[in-house]
């Protein structure tokens, strides 16, 4: 009996200097004295009552919990016991389980104010995990992302929230945020299987394919069972092999199997939007080789719609443009392209473009004389008498005076193109763009007066 007593004395100074230390917020000192008491008294409710309330203040609601649990065992009626259970039940995101716990409260002190909140606070848990479900389901992840950061304001310790709001913010791109999500519960927990998912989808978001693999083999390791690893393992996996086939094929010059190829990989996974770009830009560089110049620019401006940010898709946008001569869309890419990365490089680029674009607006002396940019002195000059003489005034004298008008003006056109195109300096500095206005009337050497239009 005397060492009976003794230990009971020995437990009430152990939790009565854990009180002190709790009251001064030294919250691990007042746990190790609780955990004193509890070793000479193992069946006083009170002292688990009390640790547990120390381990929330510490965070440590697996633990607290079970300290709660242990209380209200040994002590059905232990109201402190059954309110601290629901608490850490609500703060690890089991509201069920926390409404439980409330309403015992509410059965041993129907006015209890704290408990009556609490269970609100539970309900109101529940709906958001409601809400959070039904968006998710409807791929709507910015309003789950809302719900869960006002689900973890009442369970701030529930891992599978934090797992759900990092999987969405990776869905909507915010991947630094969901690596920093997946990487905090990571610390707490190096084989959370949900975490290492997530890690893993940001790497795979990132077209970061080999590394994003390795941290779904090791969920998988984890929790064999995990569902959304292995889908996404085997997306990575195919996705890899389908774009690797189709660099491979493009480099031995099989551009239509390498087309093919990227359009198979393209189906594989719609929410990968980084390499989803890279695919539809490798798909326009094919496609460009194998003239499908049209096409070419579809693919580089859904790239762009993927990736705003993407060069590359800008740059060969703006080559289709340059070689379908839609001079100022390739200028306005050239000018996006410039100003995002000032390198020589891209301003030679935006001036040849710029250049292009200027000589476009001007007439067209090849196509005058019907022949080609290359073209020959001699076939320049074999052009020219065919034109003037299909144009020349005479050959219309009966026609109406519409006519006449009109062929007259192509008569003179003829002339002046033949002017600048069978002067080798005229023609260089046509061909460089410049402006011609200055060097005066044109002699062509044909027996008219020539004009430039404007």
């Amino acid at each position: 009996f005397w060492f009976i007593c003794f230990h009971l004395n020995q437990a009430e100074g152990f939790k009565e200097q854990g009180n002190l230390f709790y009251s001064k917020k030294d919250y691990s000192e007042a746990f190790n004295y609780y955990t004193k008491a509890i070793d000479a008294s193992p069946k006083n409710a009170s002292y688990y009552g009390n640790r547990a309330a120390t381990l929330m203040m510490l965070c440590r609601f697996r633990e607290a919990l079970e300290d709660s649990q242990q209380a209200v065992r040994l002590d059905d009626c232990f109201m402190k016991g059954h309110l601290r259970e629901g608490k850490c039940h609500l703060s690890l995101g089991n509201a069920m389980a926390a409404s439980r716990c409330f309403q015992k409260v509410l059965e041993l002190e129907p006015s209890n104010r704290e408990a009556q909140q609490e269970n609100k606070n539970a309900t109101t848990l529940l709906e958001y995990e409601r809400m959070a479900d039904f968006g998710f389901e409807k791929r709507d992840f910015r309003k789950v992302v809302y719900c869960m950061d006002r689900a973890l304001a009442l369970a701030s310790a529930c891992h599978r929230f934090k797992i759900l709001k990092a999987e969405c913010l990776a869905l909507l791109g915010r991947y630094p945020e969901a690596q920093s999500v997946a990487s905090d519960i990571l610390r707490m927990d190096s084989t959370n299987a949900d975490a290492l998912y997530v890690r893993g989808l940001c790497l795979y978001y990132e077209d970061c394919i080999d590394k994003a693999v390795q941290f779904f083999v090791q969920a998988l390791r984890m929790a064999p069972d995990h569902e959304k690893a292995r889908l996404a393992c085997r997306n990575a996996k195919a996705l890899k092999a389908k774009k690797d086939e189709g660099n491979q094929a493009f480099k031995s010059s099989s551009y239509e199997a390498a087309y093919q190829l990227y359009t198979e990989a393209l189906t594989i996974d719609p929410n990968n939007i980084k390499t989803n770009a890279k695919l539809y830009c490798n798909r326009a560089t094919a496609g460009a080789k194998l003239k499908k110049l049209n096409q070419a620019i579809e693919d580089c401006t859904s790239a762009i719609k993927l990736d705003d940010t993407y060069i590359k898709a800008y740059l060969r946008r703006a080559q289709c443009y340059m070689d379908t001569e839609q001079y100022e869309e390739a200028v306005r890419d050239y000018e996006k392209v410039y100003q995002t990365e000032k390198t020589s490089d891209h301003k030679h680029l935006l001036k040849t473009a710029q250049m292009e674009l200027k000589k476009s607006k001007r007439k067209d002396y090849y196509k005058v004389l019907g022949v080609g940019k290359n073209a020959t002195e001699d076939e320049i000059k074999k052009a020219y008498r065919k034109r003037a003489l299909m144009h020349h005034p005479d050959r219309h004298s009966a026609a109406t005076p519409e006519v006449q008008k009109e062929e007259e003006k192509k008569f003179k056109e003829v002339g002046e193109a033949f002017t600048v195109l069978s002067d080798p300096k005229k023609k260089i500095r046509y061909d460089n763009g410049h402006d011609l206005e200055d060097d005066g009337c044109f002699d062509g050497g044909v027996g008219f007066n020539c004009e430039l239009s404007e």
